[in-house]
């Protein structure tokens, strides 16, 4: 039997970056989720207000092992 991952979508958000904002949701994540093994970026986004960036946002999938050898 090989190895089994669950996959999530989580949503993060930060004022500063992008990479903030996935270092925020992969670490709300692991509070609740052990065993992260990776996670890919699938969008980034942000809000612009006044011709100014305001927020990044990033959605990740990130996946957790559920079965191994």
């Amino acid at each position: 039997m090989g190895n089994v991952y669950k996959v999530i979508e989580v949503i993060g958000n930060s004022p500063d970056s992008y990479a903030e904002a996935s270092k925020t949701a992969l670490e709300a994540a692991a509070r609740t989720v052990r065993g992260i093994s990776w996670f890919e970026v699938k969008n980034m986004g942000g809000k612009v207000q006044d011709g100014k960036v305001t927020n990044f946002q990033v959605k990740l999938d990130v996946a957790f092992k559920v079965v191994s050898d």
